[in-house]
């Protein structure tokens, strides 16, 4: 004897397929919600910016040498370029 198709072999399969589908629609979505006080956000940003400071070279190596190259061109030092910079150093400190 020889068996072509067997439908249905586990009828159980429909009714827990249907109740998987119902339990899935029934799952709420909640959104959690904190809260940070004045303090802890002034505290974060004090921290960044300490960060930021130690990160950060005391001297700018990079415009150090473009005046470097600057100074040693003959032409670069004149009274013009002299007074300017005189200027600026006495306009500094609000002279």
């Amino acid at each position: 004897m020889m068996i072509d198709k067997v439908a249905g072999v586990n009828p159980l399969n429909n009714l827990q397929e249907t109740k998987r589908t119902n339990n899935a629609k029934s799952v709420r979505s909640t959104s959690d919600e904190i809260s940070v006080s004045k303090e802890a956000k002034a505290m974060s940003d004090a921290y960044y910016l300490n960060k930021v400071a130690e990160e950060t070279p005391d001297v700018r190596t990079d415009l150090v040498e473009q005046i470097k190259q600057k100074i040693r061109d003959p032409n670069y030092l004149n009274s013009e370029t002299i007074a300017a910079t005189a200027d600026r150093i006495l306009s500094a400190y609000g002279l």
